[in-house]
C-alpha cells in the first residue's frame, strides 16, 4: 500500500508539471510541413494514428485502447513543452503568430541523470519547435531541433556545483551517432549543428568528441559549426550573437522555410534546420533560435505583404514585446521541465539586452537548479519513467526497487556534520573560561565538521537523490 501511495505521487508529479496540451481537431505531433506531405488515407486516420509517436506522451497510458480501432476515436495524443498562439498587428495588418515546441519521450528525464543519446540514437531533451504564422489564408512554419550531443556521455549529480562530464570510454559512440543523424536528415533534411558549448574547460572534451564524429561521419547533408557562445558573449557583448546569425544566414536562406500562398498551394518548403544545443540544450541554446526564427519570420511576413520593404521586425515595438516574451516564456517552461528550474538568460530574450538584475535571476535560478539536481530529481527521474511506462510496476512482486536502502553512514554523516558545525558557531558564541579553551573546542568541532563535510563530498553520488526505478546503466 504505502508503494502504491509513491507510485502515484510520481504520476501526480508528472502530470502536475505544465506544458500538457492535446487538441481535438489537429495533429498537434505534426509540422506544417509533414501534415501537407501526407496522403488522403493517412488524412482519414484517427489522430492517435496518424501520431509522431517521438511527441506523445499519453501512449503508455493508451496501450489498451491503441490495440482497440474502435475506441481510437476516443483517445487524443498528449504532447509535452509549449505551446503559444498570439494574435498581432503591423500596419493595420492582423496575423496570428504562434509557436509550438514538442518535447521527445524516448530518453526523456531530467538534466543530469539524462545525458547523450541511447543505442536507437534518441537524444536527451530533444525537443522540435515549430515558429508558425497565418495572414489572409496563407500561412508559413519555420522548424528548428536542440537535443543533447548526440553520444554516449553522463553528468552524474555529486554535489559539486558542476559535476564533471565523462564520456564513454569502452562504447561505440559512431553507431548510435549515426543513427541519430541518419533519423535527423530523414525527417528534416540537411543538418547543421551550432554547438554552443565552451571550448575551454570541462566542455572542451565534448565539443572535441561532437567534431570528430561529424567528420567521421564524412555525410555531406550535416554540417558542424562551433560557437563558444560564453567567450564570444563575456563581458555583457550580447551583440556578437549576430557573428552567428550572419555567419549561417546563407544556410539560412538556402534551407528557407515553408509556405502555402492564400489560395491553399504549397510555394515553398524547409529543405534542412539547425539543430542547436549546449550542454543542458536549454538557456543558451533558446537564445540563438529565437534570433534565427526572427530572422525567418522577417522574410515569411514580407513575403505575405504584412511587412513593407525596408521595415524591420525589430522597429515593430508592440510585436518585438509579443516576441520576446514568448520565447522567453519558451526558454522557461523547456528549463523547468528538464532542469526544474526556469531558464536562464531570459532578460536578453525579452528585452535584447543583459541586465545586471539578469546575473542576479540568474544565479537565484542556478542555486535551485543545484538543489534539485542533487536532492529531488531521483524522484522526477523515476516519475517519468513511471508515467511513460520505462518501469512497469510488477504487482506479484512484493519487493519493488523503492525499498533499496542506502548504509547507513550515508544516512548519519550529515546529521554528525550538521551537529559538528552547530557546536562550532555555538562555541563561538558561547566562549569558554580562557581563549585557549575556546579555540580548542571550536578546532575541534570544527575539524569534525570538516572532515565529515569532505568525505560526503568524495562520496558526493551516495548522498544525491539518485533514481530508483530504472537501472542506471540503462541510463548511460
Amino acid at each position: 500500500m504505502q508503494d502504491n501511495k509513491t507510485f502515484l505521487s510520481m504520476l501526480s508529479n508528472v502530470l502536475n508539471t505544465d506544458g500538457f496540451y492535446f487538441c481535438t481537431d489537429y495533429d498537434l505531433t505534426h509540422t506544417q510541413q509533414r501534415l501537407s506531405n501526407t496522403s488522403p488515407d493517412f488524412q482519414e486516420m484517427s489522430l492517435l494514428e496518424r501520431a509522431d509517436q517521438r511527441f506523445v506522451w499519453n501512449g503508455n497510458l493508451l496501450r489498451e485502447i491503441t490495440a482497440q480501432p474502435e475506441l481510437h476515436k476516443f483517445a487524443f495524443p498528449v504532447i509535452h513543452g509549449f505551446i503559444v498562439m498570439k494574435p498581432c498587428c503591423i500596419n493595420g495588418k492582423v496575423f496570428e503568430w504562434i509557436l509550438i515546441s514538442r518535447r521527445s519521450c524516448f530518453r526523456a528525464g531530467v538534466r543530469y541523470y539524462v545525458r547523450g543519446i541511447d543505442s536507437e540514437g534518441h537524444a536527451a531533451n530533444f525537443v522540435e519547435t515549430e515558429q508558425i504564422v497565418q495572414y489572409s489564408n496563407a500561412r508559413a512554419s519555420f522548424v528548428q531541433t536542440r537535443g543533447s550531443m548526440p553520444f554516449f556521455w553522463s553528468q552524474r549529480p555529486n554535489l559539486r556545483y558542476k559535476p564533471k562530464p565523462q564520456i564513454s570510454a569502452d562504447t561505440n559512440h559512431m553507431d548510435g551517432f549515426r543513427r541519430h543523424f541518419e533519423t535527423q536528415v530523414l525527417i528534416y533534411g540537411k543538418q547543421v549543428i551550432l554547438n554552443l558549448v565552451n571550448q575551454k574547460g570541462s566542455e572542451l572534451p565534448l565539443e572535441q568528441a561532437f567534431a570528430k564524429m561529424v567528420n567521421g561521419m564524412e555525410n555531406g547533408f550535416i554540417k558542424y559549426i562551433a560557437f563558444d557562445f560564453h567567450k564570444e558573449c563575456s563581458k555583457m557583448r550580447w551583440h556578437r550573437l549576430q557573428i552567428l546569425v550572419d555567419g549561417v544566414s546563407d544556410m539560412q536562406d538556402e534551407f528557407g522555410y515553408f509556405m502555402v500562398s492564400s489560395d491553399g498551394k504549397v510555394t515553398s518548403e524547409q529543405s534542412g534546420t539547425f539543430r542547436s544545443n549546449c550542454m543542458d540544450c536549454l538557456d543558451r541554446t533558446n537564445v540563438i533560435q529565437s534570433l534565427l526564427a526572427r530572422r525567418s519570420l522577417q522574410s515569411q511576413l514580407q513575403r505575405m505583404g504584412v511587412l513593407h520593404v525596408g521595415q524591420k521586425i525589430e522597429e515593430q515595438a508592440d510585436f518585438e514585446k509579443i516576441y520576446k516574451n514568448a520565447w522567453a516564456d519558451n526558454a522557461n517552461a523547456c528549463a523547468k521541465q528538464y532542469a526544474g528550474t526556469g531558464a536562464l538568460k531570459t532578460d536578453f530574450t525579452r528585452t535584447g539586452k543583459r541586465t545586471h538584475w539578469g546575473l542576479v535571476m540568474d544565479g537565484w535560478n542556478s542555486m535551485i537548479r543545484y538543489y534539485k539536481n542533487n536532492f529531488s530529481d531521483g524522484f522526477r527521474q523515476d516519475s517519468i519513467d513511471l508515467f511513460l511506462g520505462n518501469y512497469t510496476v510488477d504487482e506479484t512482486d512484493g519487493l519493488t526497487p523503492l525499498h533499496m536502502q542506502k548504509d547507513w553512514k550515508f544516512l548519519l554523516l550529515p546529521v554528525i556534520m550538521v551537529v559538528a558545525f552547530s557546536m562550532c558557531i555555538i562555541c563561538l558564541l558561547m566562549a569558554g573560561d580562557t581563549w585557549t579553551e575556546t579555540l580548542a573546542y571550536v578546532l575541534f568541532w570544527g575539524m569534525a565538521s570538516a572532515l565529515t563535510a569532505a568525505f560526503i563530498v568524495f562520496n558526493g553520488r551516495e548522498f544525491v537523490d539518485a533514481p530508483k526505478l530504472v537501472q542506471k546503466e540503462k541510463m548511460d
